[in-house]
């Protein structure tokens, strides 16, 4: 399952990131809010990977593919609608550093669910 969910977050993820590239600026000109968007599709791009990494390098961490997945839909999310409507969608203002904490929840439950497997035994 995390790892059909990682590939569509990256799919999508290059998806939004071209249209903020080119169909988002014939919309909004501040520029912060285009730089809003592409910090959106670039984090949500970087964790795909990671999902991707855990359900292929820790299977049995679904904690932190779980994380990493709450934590793009909702920090990448309430960005991308914030920007798209931002006064519809103000409600979504504080889901976006809850899904950044979740993001760094998936970071430290793959770090202690790892528990260094990766890292060369010494000889």
């Amino acid at each position: 399952m995390f790892w059909t969910l990682g590939s569509i977050y990256g799919a999508s993820a290059v998806a939004f990131g071209a249209f903020g590239a080119h169909g988002l600026k014939k919309k909004i000109a501040d520029p912060s809010k285009i730089a809003a968007w592409n910090t959106a599709a670039h984090y949500q791009l970087v964790h795909s990977g990671m999902i991707l990494l855990t359900a292929a390098a820790a299977p049995k961490n679904k904690i932190a593919a779980g994380c990493f997945a709450a934590g793009i839909t909702m920090f990448s999310g309430s960005i991308y609608l914030l920007t798209l409507d931002p006064q519809r969608f103000k409600a979504l203002g504080p889901v976006t550093p809850i899904g950044g904490l979740f993001l760094i929840a998936g970071w430290t439950a793959l770090a202690v669910g790892s528990r260094g497997k990766f890292l060369p035994k010494a000889s």
